[in-house]
């Protein structure tokens, strides 16, 4: 007989229980905000990390200066804000803290809950954006990250007060039930979908360009309601579909920043053939961190040590299989564990 899988979530004092109503609003809508998910002080453990981040104290792989030259010739959307240091990818390979705020056990909770069980931590992008810069044009995440299934989930966690003013996320209510449109070359599929899956499913260009007219994203999001603006409060986490139309502007404020910490995840029985850095074979799953469940895929472990909680056998409950009966009825059955 086959081995049963029945996960069962740790407890804690303060685990977060995702409600049905919240649930059902992420899987409908595409996003769901939780008020004051972190704490204050877990929230400023992340700003100090955002400030030593913007003022060079964490190595971000040569890429220090803030004040490197533009290519005007850049065909890439955002080569300018990483130049400037606007964002910073990956800061949890590289500071212990960074690594802890990834691994937050509330944020997994809700995680575990929308994508679970089992829970795959994918990437970590530190956002600053200060006064005049920041902002990314309409797209879709899973354009850029793929998992198989595609089961990816972002966290957008606000550092400091987030509004139009200086910044703060634009989502389109239920884009997420949208295939992901492929990059120029790629009508009917490919991408993220099986190549030639689809009759009418158009290439996009630009994506991510902040000019709607160069965008063409924004021709689809066109057919949608207007778009509306997700402000946030310090400790508020946004979680969004990777299928979601989303974007922010630039900070128009002269004296605010918009610090946000950025992260994503997906089940850990997705195939990922993805990673910021770079991999070796067919896959990228050896290097995402197993952050909640068990996965029969490879997978990394926390660099610095960030406790996690992983299924083992003895955690799990009892499990119900459907056994056919001599009447050709299925029956539920309670399989104990030995």
């Amino acid at each position: 007989m086959g081995i049963s899988y029945t996960p069962k979530s740790k407890a804690r004092d303060n685990r977060y229980l995702v409600s049905v109503k919240e649930y059902t609003q992420y899987h409908r809508d595409g996003y769901l905000v939780v008020r004051g998910l972190l704490s204050k002080e877990d929230t400023g453990l992340l700003y100090d990390l955002a400030e030593r981040t913007r003022l060079g104290g964490i190595n971000t792989k040569g890429n220090e200066s803030s004040y490197q030259p533009e290519d005007p010739e850049s065909k890439d959307p955002l080569s300018g804000e990483f130049i400037h240091q606007t964002r910073v990818h990956m800061v949890s390979r590289l500071d212990k803290t960074a690594e802890w705020g990834l691994l937050h056990p509330r944020i997994l909770d809700v995680t575990e809950a929308l994508v679970g069980p089992d829970v795959y931590a994918l990437q970590s992008m530190m956002f600053l954006n200060p006064p005049g810069r920041g902002g990314q044009g309409w797209h879709q995440d899973s354009y850029y990250i793929k998992t198989h299934p595609d089961t990816m989930v972002g966290a957008w966690i606000a550092l400091e007060e987030v509004d139009e003013e200086n910044g703060c996320l634009w989502v389109v209510p239920g884009s997420n039930h949208e295939p992901i449109y492929p990059p120029e070359g790629n009508n009917g599929g490919g991408n993220v979908h099986a190549v030639d899956a689809f009759k009418d499913l158009r290439s996009v260009e630009n994506v991510s360009h902040l000019d709607d007219e160069v965008n063409t994203l924004s021709k689809v999001v066109s057919n949608y309601p207007p778009p509306i603006p997700v402000p946030m409060q310090p400790g508020d986490v946004l979680f969004f579909h990777s299928h979601l139309f989303h974007r922010s502007y630039p900070n128009r404020t002269q004296d605010r920043f918009r610090r946000a910490y950025v992260c994503h995840y997906c089940n850990a029985r997705s195939w990922v053939p993805w990673d910021h850095d770079g991999y070796e074979g067919e896959s990228g799953n050896y290097r995402q961190i197993l952050a909640r469940g068990r996965t029969q895929l490879p997978y990394a472990e926390p660099a610095f040590g960030t406790e996690i909680y992983l299924s083992e056998a003895e955690d799990e409950s009892d499990s119900v299989r459907m056994m056919g009966m001599d009447d050709g009825m299925m029956m539920p059955v309670v399989q104990k564990k030995e």
